[in-house]
């Protein structure tokens, strides 16, 4: 197990954590369960029919083999490397470069890219970028922040009922007066903000291990890395003028101009992926 990997494992359990220690803060059993299926009839939703909604929402058509035979032959080959059969391929009709895969499994993933990214980059870098997002449909990465998703979900929904508690006076519970109320107010507050952190920090994580996979799928690190250089450029320059920033994790690269701070990142920062790949031995 890689390093990554045992991070996300660490990550997982300690919102896994969170989420049981809120359930033992506010000793609401039958609520906290009501909440938890809902959040996974919600996400597992969104995991099996999520891939439709996001080629809808950026427009994107499948790419015909005879319009872009060298995609598909690469493809073709990472897939098979990788032991997985060819995803789809599709085009989102955009001068922003960038990419992305999604789909519910290995066997029915997607990888999408954009018309800018298939003008800027070379054939090995494109190789590089492909050979990521096939990474993460091999590291079943979008089941991963699905389960991630679900939990914070659980945290959020818990923390907004903790807030509409506090506002009428507080929850049943063994505390009593102004400590119960203090209770409240800190995980109607801390709690869905420590969840996004650790999701968030979870999805850092998983583009890490793609990089990873990616580069060792063509053996070679270099290519993804000045792919990468070329696409933050390009994102500095040319965002993506359409979609829903709550996509942004799917993305190679953050498609949306501005940002947060490190910590709220979907991306780790570029250099250090960069750094990383450049780094890597064969």
């Amino acid at each position: 197990m890689s390093f990554n990997q045992f991070k996300t494992v660490l990550l997982l359990g300690a919102l896994t954590g969170l989420l049981l220690l809120i359930g033992g803060w506010l000793g609401g059993r039958s609520g906290l369960t009501i909440a938890f299926v809902f959040a996974i009839l919600m996400n597992f939703g969104s995991y099996f029919f999520s891939h439709k909604i996001v080629l809808f929402i950026y427009r994107a058509k499948p790419l015909a083999k005879e319009k872009a035979p060298k995609i598909h032959q690469i493809v073709e080959e990472i897939a098979k490397k990788a032991g997985m059969p060819k995803p789809g391929i599709y085009l989102i009709p955009s001068p922003h470069a960038n990419a992305f895969c999604t789909g519910p499994s290995p066997k029915k993933a997607v990888v999408a890219v954009t018309e800018g990214i298939l003008s800027l980059l070379s054939v090995e870098e494109l190789r590089g970028v492909l050979a990521h997002e096939i990474g993460h449909a091999k590291n079943y990465d979008i089941l991963i922040s699905t389960i991630a998703a679900t939990i914070a979900s659980v945290i959020s929904y818990v923390a907004m009922m903790a807030r509409w508690a506090a506002i009428f006076g507080g929850m049943k519970g063994d505390d009593r007066g102004g400590h119960n109320m203090l209770e409240l107010l800190v995980l109607a507050i801390i709690a869905p903000l420590a969840a996004m952190v650790i999701q968030l920090a979870i999805s850092r994580s998983r583009e890490y291990l793609a990089d990873e996979r990616g580069a060792r799928l063509i053996g070679d690190g270099k290519p993804l890395a000045n792919a990468l250089e070329k696409l933050h450029a390009n994102t500095s320059r040319l965002p993506l003028r359409f979609g829903s920033e709550s996509t942004a994790h799917l993305f190679i690269v953050n498609p949306f101009k501005g940002g947060f701070a490190s910590l709220f990142s979907t991306h780790p920062p570029h250099d250090e992926r960069i750094k990383r790949l450049r780094a890597m031995k064969f």
